[in-house]
């Protein structure tokens, strides 16, 4: 395979591309990421949009020339149309099939071009999840690798090593479009990690999401003590998320984001998830009973634990299962 051969298709919602970006990166094989922007078609069910560039702009478009490569990978319902259609230019091509890689389901329309559709397992409503086609994963494959957390913490040593231990990482993420997330919500959620630090005579590493919002942040302020380390979406500087799951000796996150419960995962450390059922939705709650079957993580109740585990990495299994297709 050259250097051409494998496109991965990303767009602007950083969520989305890092699992297209993951699965590539753990090929261990040279890529190009090709950039997708969208316009209002993309809206379109993929039924209308079919195997086509429509609800792309013009400067997406005229990067998708030939050659094509061999192997596209891409994630989300709205790269799929563009993806199949990929696909078809290289059938054009005497002796040039192309390999397509979808991470979440692409829709029933136009399944079958797929070769493989990385499925996670909490998704288990979504039609034709069965396929032959399908691989069924836990959580969402992301970049967080054990050669990475080595060197966030080699970095982030200067300013997180003085902080004592055991040290928790606080990973909050916020409102979504169907549910808010409340201020007294989050000085709870405060004040119960901050007991449970002071019990464990350890501290905390805060960190925020571009979703919490200011009345959150000021509540998490207020009830989450010294000895810490914060940092607020957007306050400018670089953002220590990485050197907060380097640190950690266990992680509390919430339970509103697949990515961040999937990251936290990936470390093979102690995972406290904070999901209060009003504000937590129905395929949120699925991802966490699974991953409490499964030994990744438990629910917080303020009690401070230690246990170990094989790192989650639907990132490498999704990939295995890529070699598979590309094998001679």
């Amino acid at each position: 395979m050259t250097a051409s051969a494998i496109w991965v298709l990303t767009d602007d919602r950083p969520g989305t591309a890092t699992q297209a970006l993951a699965v590539a990166e753990r090929l261990g094989r040279p890529f190009i990421e090709k950039r997708l922007r969208y316009d209002g078609l993309a809206k379109l069910p993929n039924a209308l949009r079919g195997a086509s560039l429509l609800g792309i702009d013009d400067a997406s478009r005229e990067a998708l020339i030939p050659p094509w490569p061999d192997l596209v990978i891409g994630a989300g319902r709205r790269c799929a149309p563009v993806a199949r259609w990929i696909k078809h230019q290289g059938a054009q091509v005497a002796g040039h099939p192309v390999i397509l890689v979808q991470v979440m389901h692409p829709g029933r329309a136009g399944a079958a071009d797929f070769d493989l559709i990385a499925l996670p397992r909490h998704d288990c409503t979504t039609p034709g999840g069965d396929a032959a086609n399908v691989l069924r994963v836990t959580g969402a494959p992301n970049r967080i690798t054990a050669d990475g957390l080595v060197q966030a913490r080699a970095k982030w040593e200067p300013v997180l090593a003085g902080l004592q231990r055991p040290r928790i990482a606080l990973l909050v993420g916020g409102a979504t479009n169907r549910r808010p997330f409340p201020t007294a919500t989050a000085a709870d959620l405060g004040r119960r990690v901050a007991a449970m630090a002071r019990a464990a005579g350890g501290s905390i590493m805060l960190a925020t999401s571009r979703r919490t919002g200011k009345p959150a942040e000021a509540a998490l302020t207020e009830t989450v003590p010294e000895p810490r380390s914060v940092f607020f979406w957007g306050q400018g500087g670089e953002n220590p998320y990485l050197g907060f799951l380097a640190f950690a000796d266990a992680v509390v996150v919430t339970g509103d984001s697949v990515s961040m419960c999937s990251e936290a995962c990936a470390t093979g450390k102690p995972v406290f998830i904070a999901a209060p059922v009003d504000i937590t939705a129905p395929k949120h709650r699925r991802l966490h009973q699974e991953l409490y079957a499964a030994g990744y993580a438990r629910p917080l109740d303020g009690t401070y634990a230690t246990w170990t585990y094989a790192p989650l990495n639907a990132a490498a299994e999704i990939a295995a299962a890529v070699r598979r297709l590309l094998a001679p």
